[in-house]
């Protein structure tokens, strides 16, 4: 460190100096003895064997001897100084060292220090300038007077520091000056030896050359310890009074100096507050001595109540800095973390933060009558993937529930909250929201060999239906009908655009995967739902605005990123299908959790084979939501514990209050659906009524005897893999349905279902009736009376041919 560029501080008041008057007073009367000594001793001179002679030989020898051992004392010191010196560190070491400095994770404000990552240390650097006068009178009024004029050792230093304490009863001054204690903290070991204090005074020397004071102030400022884990003034500062240095006032200047002598002793949380306060008077009453303060401002200080804040090893959203400090250990390395001075300005939302807090916390709570003990939220800007509040658990501090396991980040089943991942990806292959599905019990094929034979949640079928109303109402049988249709690895390549890092062994999944059977994490099924959101562009999840390090210099900024996965018109016909209130109420009531009064929202729950794990997703433009609810244990909740009733109503309440003041946006309709295959258009289902001559099963005619006509409803009760090809739905029907392997399994559920039903597969009739025509109109001839005849009773007779 150069020592150009420091003014010169005197913080010495002026009795500090030796006055003038005293300093020529004493040199005159020594003046005038060595006169007088003179003098007599050339009138009086002796012979040498005369009394006085001898008397002046032993005065001289006595002198050489003293001067002898002085030389003799001097040179064993020198001595011992090189003996104990040897080793010695070099005093560059002081700058030239890595200091360590807390890294700070901020809000998305800069302004919340939402944790302080520390080591054993926590530390931040801070210039001279920064730091209060007062700050600075009170540390040398306590600590060492005579900073400004001493080499780095102080002998008047020491004397006043044991008359004062002899005074006073008790330690309230010491004898080590400022730059011995900064040599003691920063580059030797804390051992008490005679070599060690040694070494302390000879460093202390060569620092104070090689430094201005202003240097070694600052220095002394940003590396004395002040207790609780708290290192240099700005550090302390913060610890004790929640403000930085700057911001203190006499009261806590004084507190401050009071505690750099016995850190842990007087520490305001220890049990020695009445003599920390005894010693911080005594501070503010020698400021006042010595003309730094008034006597009016030191009894006003006195009285002053310090406001210590509370002991407390403060964290606020708790998962969300353990997940941002887990990303920079990661990038940036431990070290650095811990003790580069790192400022973090994270993406978090701190009022957000609050509302999802209370969201979980009361909403898990009213979840105990489920057996359901802890729950989940994450919250994400969708435009740009910003997490914006993050909720890991109900309670961070909670041993019994896991409460330090973030469930935002570890994998869970999804359950029915992953159908829409797998109608998106049909969507975009050809298939529409009006696709008319059966909801029958079908037995699927398997490549394992063994049957499978989903069933939905009420155990219920219902025929022939859209594929709006099996996604709004979260059928399972048509649900794996169209994972099937539209190709598990077509799904899980779509999974690895929507950044999912948890379905990566594409051999472990099969037709279940559409009913949550595979893992996923919280924090990235809310992304890909974003995506959704902003019809189909993907923002990554993202926790940090800016880094720097601890001279100010970025490290790393956000920048936007995005990507095109999904098809515009394919995000708009999901979004459509998932904020249809109508289409979902047959499953779900009109009222439900996953509306929002005058907002349009698109939501999807999800609920695990024996009610493990319960899922509410759900997004505006603006804001996308994810909530989980369950036991960490993975312990079953009580039965009827589904998504819309442990995790809805706190998805629904944070939505609310979240977006509480923000504009309604809906969002824009898909093109109208334009596909002339009626299974696709979803016509099909319609029907075709016509009138069929009973005698020759063909369309009747005007000739037809009413008698003999009868009105049949024709539907075509078929599986969609009779009337498309799977993979291109689009185009002409197969020519041998047969041909694929999950044909006669669904095909036969759709003959049975539609027997029991009373429905026929039979296709509506095309030829005209042949019975009833006009060449086969009976011919009626009057046989009695003849012809010519005349009628004359009441008997005819008649043939008809």
């Amino acid at each position: 460190m150069s020592n150009q560029g420091f003014a010169q501080r005197t913080h010495s008041p002026r009795n500090w100096k030796k006055r003038p008057s005293k300093r020529r007073r004493r040199s005159s009367a020594g003046n005038n003895r060595v006169a007088q000594h003179t003098v007599s001793h050339n009138i009086q001179r002796k012979s040498p064997r005369s009394p006085k002679n001898l008397g002046r030989r032993f005065r001289r020898l006595i002198s050489q001897t003293i001067i002898a051992g002085i030389i003799i004392g001097g040179i064993f010191t020198l001595g011992a100084l090189a003996w104990f010196s040897r080793d010695l560190p070099n005093p560059n070491q002081i700058i030239e060292r890595e200091v360590a400095q807390s890294t700070k994770i901020y809000d998305r404000t800069g302004e919340t220090i939402l944790f302080d990552i520390h080591g054993t240390e926590k530390r931040t650097q801070v210039e001279l300038e920064d730091i209060p006068e007062l700050v600075i009178q009170a540390t040398l009024v306590a600590e060492d007077r005579d900073f400004y004029t001493h080499g780095g050792i102080s002998l008047t230093g020491i004397a006043r520091a044991v008359i004062q304490n002899f005074k006073g009863g008790a330690k309230l001054q010491g004898g080590s000056t400022l730059t011995q204690q900064l040599v003691k903290n920063a580059i030797l070991t804390p051992e008490k030896t005679y070599r060690r204090k040694i070494r302390e005074i000879v460093l202390s020397y060569q620092i104070e050359k090689k430094f201005s004071k202003d240097e070694i102030l600052k220095l002394y400022f940003n590396e004395i310890p002040y207790g609780s884990t708290a290192y240099g003034v700005e550090a302390a500062s913060q610890t004790y009074f929640g403000k930085s240095i700057s911001d203190v006032s006499l009261n806590q200047a004084a507190i401050l100096a009071a505690m750099t002598k016995a850190p842990t002793y007087y520490s305001p949380y220890g049990s020695h507050t009445d003599e920390l306060y005894g010693r911080r008077d005594f501070i503010i009453d020698a400021m006042a001595e010595l003309d730094y303060i008034s006597a009016g401002e030191a009894e006003a200080a006195k009285a002053e109540e310090p406001e210590i804040k509370p002991r407390e090893d403060s964290i606020l959203a708790p998962h969300f800095v353990l997940h941002v400090r887990e990303y920079l250990t990661e990038k940036y390395g431990e070290r650095a973390v811990e003790q580069g001075g790192l400022r973090v300005i994270t993406t978090l939302d701190l009022e957000k933060q609050e509302i999802a807090e209370r969201a979980v916390t009361e909403g898990a709570e009213a979840n105990e009558a489920w057996q359901a003990s802890n729950a989940a939220l994450v919250a994400l800007d969708p435009s740009t993937g910003q997490i914006l509040a993050m909720v890991g658990s109900k309670d961070f501090f909670d041993e019994d529930i896991d409460g330090q396991v973030n469930v935002t980040t570890r994998p869970r089943q999804p359950g029915s909250s992953f159908k829409p991942i797998v109608y998106t990806t049909a969507f975009g292959q050809g298939y529409t929201p009006d696709t008319i599905l059966y909801d029958v019990e079908t037995t699927f094929a398997t490549e394992i060999g063994e049957p499978y034979e989903p069933k939905n949640y009420d155990l219920a079928e219902r025929g022939p239906v859209t594929v709006r109303t099996s996604l709004a109402g979260s059928l399972n049988i048509p649900a794996v009908k169209m994972i099937y249709l539209a190709g598990i690895d077509n799904v899980l390549d779509l999974t690895e655009d929507l950044g999912y890092s948890t379905l990566q062994d594409r051999s472990r999944f099969g037709f279940s995967l559409v009913l949550g059977g595979g893992e996923v994490m919280l924090l990235e099924h809310a992304a890909a739902y974003g995506t959704l959101s902003q019809e189909g562009e993907y923002h990554p999840p993202v926790a940090i605005l800016r880094v720097e390090d601890a001279d100010g210099e970025k490290l790393e900024e956000y920048e936007k990123d995005v990507k095109k996965v999904i098809d515009t018109q394919v995000a708009r016909q999901v979004n459509n299908v998932l904020s249809d209130n109508d289409a979902r109420t047959f499953a779900f009531g009109a009222i439900n959790p996953l509306t929002l009064p005058g907002r349009p929202v698109a939501a999807k729950t999800g609920t695990t084979n024996d009610y493990r794990d319960a899922w509410t997703i759900g997004f505006t433009p603006q804001l996308v939501t994810g909530v989980w609810a369950g036991n960490n244990d993975n312990s079953a909740m009580k039965r009827g514990a589904a998504g819309s009733v442990v995790a809805g109503p706190i998805w629904q309440r944070f939505m609310s209050e979240a977006l509480a003041g923000e504009p309604a946006k809906g969002f824009k309709e898909p093109k109208p659906n334009k596909s002339k295959k009626p299974v696709l258009n979803g016509s099909i289902t319609q029907g075709l009524k016509v009138k069929v001559d009973k005698f020759s099963g063909k369309l009747a005619t005007n000739l037809t005897p009413e008698s003999a006509i009868e009105e049949k409803t024709f539907r075509t009760t078929h599986s969609i893999l009779h009337f498309v090809d799977k993979d291109d739905p689009s185009g002409p029907a197969p020519k041998n349905p047969g041909d694929d392997w999950q044909y006669e399994g669904w095909e036969s559920a759709v003959q049975t279902w539609a027997e029991e039903e009373g429905f026929t597969s039979e296709d509506a009739p095309t030829e005209i009736d042949d019975v009833h025509t006009f060449a086969n109109q009976p011919s009626v001839r009057i046989t009695n009376p003849g012809k010519n005849h005349i009628y004359n009773n009441r008997q005819l007779t008649a043939s008809v041919s």
